[in-house]
């Protein structure tokens, strides 16, 4: 257990280079049996940590550049557990729905998957801002490399915009780590980029609030934020099926996992004082992008509109500053992730079998792929909040939580909830049900055993989290505690200790 965080971020890597030398025939089981391993070794993660301490576990250090204070520096608490384990399960669910048949050059996919699979881990467990800052310009390649390769007819201007968006905010956050490492040098003579050892550092409300926004520059074209949006629904849009899974699942979470863990306890007061900014970007998406979804035409295009709706309640639930929203967003994180991911995949299995998304050419799915059509509904159920599914936890607990800072701003975001139920009902109605008058549709054929066994570990999880969070929810709360407790000891205006609720406050207050 010494070098668990290593182990997961490295075997990916070295099995991504020995696929090249795979062959073609084995290809899928060789990615399957590799993904299927690192699984398994993150259920060990999960079942060795300790939920009831709420800091870093399974710390590793080594030093890189002792004169600056580089290292590979490595932990995991409550926050980033659960994320890791999603990011190597969407990345094995990913490898079992793909069509041998479909993929062109299969090993080099399996082997994009892999490197991805590494820098994806690495984000969420690195603890040292150079090594993060790596694994997140690393992620970059594979997710350009899979939709420039295997994406739609403009695949390439989907890609490139998709990089450049990206890539230019990630210059700017690495201003921003670059210019706190400076910051703690002149106040204690050491160089670090020791996240940990910033936790400590005591910074001015004024270069809060700048630095702030150096590191909002980054993660807020990755979730992405309005007016950042633009890149995400073309990716999408040109991405092959299982690009849109990882990018909707995974890589929009490094956005506001980078937030939760950098932005909040490094700059308590700035992150305060951009709570209206934070949520008046964050309604706009919630209202105007759901509104937008409702009036697309494309299958693919509604649930990646959706997507960037729902990142919109992630980001409320972030900066309201108390447990219960933090919470909730982290694990909104989860219950996003698996059904957004659900939905790209059923998504991408009926254009595999029409060759289209386009709704006006569906309608009677339902008579005809039964099994389909119930899990779809499912995970339409999971995308509106239904009670009993997962989305209902993180998006209550969002809401429970922002109540505290704004009714209105609350109520304007819960409007997420009865405009999504409009268009994903209107997507189903449409696409389900009613007579079959596309010919081409009598013939389809039901999901085959690689497509169930892809999509029912999803609704499995869907439900029973949606029952019983609790195994989740209890570890991220320990952490979410912490991090408040830090924040406020570290706030410096009144206004920020009045706004940020720890759990010390509370029970003082009791």
């Amino acid at each position: 257990m010494e070098h668990i965080l290593s182990i997961l971020i490295f075997f990916p890597l070295l099995a991504g280079i020995l696929g090249f030398i795979v062959d073609r025939e084995v290809a899928k089981a060789y990615g399957i049996a590799v993904a299927s391993i690192e699984f398994l070794i993150s259920i060990w993660l999960w079942v060795a940590f300790d939920g009831s301490n709420a800091g870093m576990q399974f710390s590793e250090y080594i030093p890189i550049v002792s004169d600056f204070g580089i290292a590979y520096n490595l932990g995991v608490d409550g926050i980033s557990l659960f994320i890791v384990l999603m990011s190597t399960m969407i990345t094995l669910i990913g490898i079992i729905s793909l069509d041998e048949d479909r993929v062109d050059n299969i090993k080099n996919m399996i082997v994009s998957l892999l490197f991805l699979e590494m820098t994806m881990v690495g984000v969420f467990v690195a603890l040292d801002a150079i090594l993060f800052y790596l694994f997140w310009e690393l992620s970059l390649v594979p997710m350009l490399y899979i939709i420039g390769a295997w994406g739609g007819p403009t695949r390439v201007y989907a890609a490139v915009k998709f990089f450049l968006y990206t890539f230019a905010g990630s210059l700017v956050m690495l201003v921003g780590l670059l210019t706190i490492a400076y910051l703690y040098h002149a106040e204690t003579a050491v160089w670090t980029f020791n996240l940990l050892d910033w936790y400590q550092l005591d910074l001015s409300v004024n270069l809060q609030f700048w630095l702030f926004l150096a590191l909002f520059a980054g993660f807020a074209i990755k979730v992405p934020m309005f007016p950042f949006h633009t890149w995400l629904p073309h990716a999408h849009g040109q991405a092959p099926t299982i690009g849109s899974v990882i990018l909707a699942a995974v890589l929009l979470k490094m956005g506001t996992y980078g937030f939760v863990r950098f932005s909040l306890p490094l700059f308590p007061d700035a992150s305060v004082q951009m709570i209206p900014m934070i949520v008046v970007l964050s309604i706009i998406m919630v209202i105007y992008t759901a509104m937008v979804a409702f009036a697309q035409k494309d299958m693919k295009q509604v649930i990646a509109y959706s997507s960037v709706s729902h990142m919109g309640i992630i980001m409320i639930g972030t900066f309201a500053m108390n447990a219960e929203g933090i919470s909730g967003a982290v694990f909104q994180m989860l219950s996003h992730g698996m059904v957004s991911g659900a939905l790209f995949l059923l998504v991408g299995i009926i254009y595999d079998r029409t060759g289209t998304k386009i709704m006006d050419n569906f309608g009677g799915i339902a008579s005809i792929m039964p099994v389909y059509a119930t899990i779809f509904g499912v995970m339409l159920m999971a995308s509106v909040g239904l009670p009993l599914t997962i989305g209902f936890v993180g998006e209550f607990l969002v809401l429970l939580g922002f109540y505290e800072v704004s009714p209105i701003a609350t109520v304007l975001a819960g409007t997420s909830i009865i405009i999504g139920a409009i268009y994903m009902l209107a997507l189903f109605k449409k696409s389900f049900f009613g007579e079959v008058t596309n010919e081409k549709l009598k013939g389809l054929k039901d999901l085959n055993g690689r497509e169930i066994t892809a999509l029912l570990p999803l609704v499995a999880i869907v439900v029973w989290l949606g029952v019983y969070p609790k195994p989740i929810l209890e570890p991220i709360d320990n952490s979410v505690k912490k991090l408040l407790v830090d924040m406020e000891n570290k706030a410096r205006t009144p206004e920020a200790k009045e706004i940020i609720i720890s759990i010390k406050r509370d029970k003082e207050e009791k």
